[in-house]
């Protein structure tokens, strides 16, 4: 039977799994859920979820998959009778994933030739329109998006093919450290930015609106992140008046202010905010730790690892945050702080507001986000792959990577071909319609559904049974002998222990039954 590969070095497996970690969650999904949810208290919240929950979940699955050498199917398979079934949804939820991701990394590839166009002045850059009205006829130029989603998916698929040491390691060991200075140069030059004057119609007590200047500089976003209570202050939170710009707007004692949040969110609804943000950030409840540990060797210290991995996440997190939202407030104020728009039109629009040098900043962004897209996707497809090459190799048949590698970029290209027709539900195809259910949320278009699936339900529910699994079947004993081979010391072994039993699985319920409130309306933390 062939040996099985797996990576070369530490570094090579950190930068893998930071990479993995850091997508576009991180970019766009993290500052805007940091900023509208109290600032520095989400930030809290996240760590308090990162040390208790990320740090167990992370160390647990990697232990895991170390342990059998197997992808996530299988090794649930053998170590388990009552959850030998679960690895199922660690190969569904990345799959719905990456259908997504693959769109979304095309729209960055788009973004990218746009800027190169910019600067030549061709007719591939803006052309004269506005950021909004490019976006706009992106998502309706069905298949321009699919061209570019299908790049996407091809450029995956040709990394994964490479195998785990040549294809994976090696893009993530160059691809990351280039990440990490890329950002460096985003948040100087956005941190630099002077403020601006921006005018909005302020609601008048008679219900006429009158135009009035406000100035937003690069300090309110650092304040909108880190000061606590700054969207609900006298400056930014104000009841619902009028709508201008995609923005509501009114005024407290004659000052223009603008609306970010319709109401103050409650402890559990930042709960499970935060810890949505976490599993889909850190790439837990979804197979790609326990697939990655796999890889492992014995030598490696997996407690040291998990720490490194979810510090460094966090720490990137941070800094997408701060590339993003000071270039946001200072040069758009009135443009989406979160989502996909944040991304493409908001963005963009700081970019054409700094001349011919904001295009080449513009190419530096949206490169950026490729890479952290690109990272993502290959954790996400290499879950799927590696189930299927392990079959293989068991059954004698050897390395069948290139062609499940082929297999399942293609079953992935096909759901990422319903995203980019779908449009962010711009052409009549989003969930709603086809399936005929309520208009909302998570049923506005395919991105969002896929999204809620995974992120809201499969990954928080797979992490919630993989804590179970281990601390109530397997025994944390299983983890500690795991962590202790080859001399190395497992030094937050009783905290392991006391989380893995208790305290993980309680704030995985919560978490769990804060995201189906959210997305279902149940009205359980109201």
């Amino acid at each position: 039977m062939e040996e099985r590969k797996g990576f070369g070095s530490t570094f090579g497996f950190l930068m893998a799994a930071v990479g993995s970690a850091v997508g576009l969650g991180n970019i766009w999904g993290f500052p805007n859920k940091m900023g509208a949810n109290g600032g520095f208290t989400f930030l809290i919240i996240y760590l308090i979820l990162a040390a208790l929950c990320g740090f167990i979940v992370m160390v647990g699955e990697l232990a895991l998959g170390r342990r059998t050498g197997r992808g996530v199917v299988s090794a649930y398979h053998v170590l388990s009778k009552k959850f030998k079934w679960l690895g199922w949804l660690g190969i569904i939820a990345p799959f719905l994933i990456l259908g997504f991701y693959c769109a979304l990394g095309g729209y960055c590839i788009k973004y990218v030739v746009l800027n190169v166009g910019n600067i030549f002045g061709a007719g591939f850059g803006n052309n004269g329109l506005g950021s909004g009205e490019v976006f706009g006829n992106m998502l309706t130029n069905q298949l321009e998006s699919v061209i570019y989603g299908l790049i996407f998916v091809l450029l995956t698929l040709v990394i994964v093919m490479g195998g785990v040491s040549s294809g994976i390691e090696k893009f993530c060991s160059i691809g990351m450290p280039c990440l990490f200075f890329m950002l460096v140069i985003v948040i100087i030059r956005a941190c630099t930015l002077g403020g601006n004057d921006f005018a909005v119609a302020v609601l008048q007590p008679d219900g006429s609106t009158v135009e009035q200047l406000i100035h937003s500089s690069s300090l309110d976003g650092l304040k909108y992140m880190f000061q606590p209570g700054y969207v609900t202050g006298t400056g930014y939170y104000v009841p619902a008046t009028a709508e201008v710009a995609g923005q509501v707007v009114s005024a407290i004692n004659g000052v223009p202010v603008v609306k970010f949040i319709n109401e103050i969110p409650n402890f559990i609804s930042i709960l499970s905010t935060a810890g949505g943000q976490m599993f889909f950030s850190l790439s837990l409840g979804m197979g790609i730790m326990i697939t990655y540990g796999s890889y492992l060797d014995k030598k490696q210290n997996i407690e040291k690892n998990a720490l490194v991995i979810v510090i460094c996440d966090t720490l990137i997190a941070l800094m997408a945050g701060l590339a993003v939202m000071p270039a946001r407030f200072s040069l758009d104020a009135t443009g989406a702080i979160g989502g996909p728009k944040l991304l493409f039109i908001t963005m963009q629009n700081v970019f054409n507001s700094m001349g011919t040098v904001g295009y080449v900043f513009g190419i530096i962004f949206y490169l950026l986000v490729i890479l952290a897209a690109v990272s993502s996707s290959i954790s996400l497809l290499e879950v799927i792959v590696a189930h299927f090459v392990d079959k293989a190799r068991d059954a004698g048949k050897g390395d069948k990577r290139k062609s499940y590698s082929a297999i399942a970029a293609v079953a992935a290209g096909l759901l990422c071909v319903l995203v980019c027709m779908d449009g962010l539900g711009s052409n009549g195809m989003a969930p709603f319609d086809i399936l005929k259910i309520e208009a909302n949320g998570w049923s506005d278009c395919w991105l969002d559904f896929l999204d809620m699936v995974a992120e809201g339900v499969l990954m928080p529910l797979g992490a919630l049974l993989m804590s179970l699994c281990i601390g109530y079947e397997l025994k944390p004993q299983f983890v500690d002998e795991e962590c202790c081979l080859e001399g190395n010391a497992f030094k937050s072994k009783i905290f392991f222990n006391i989380c893995i039993k208790s305290i993980t699985p309680i704030l995985m319920v919560l978490v769990l039954l804060g995201q189906l409130d959210s997305f279902f309306s149940l009205g359980l933390f109201s």
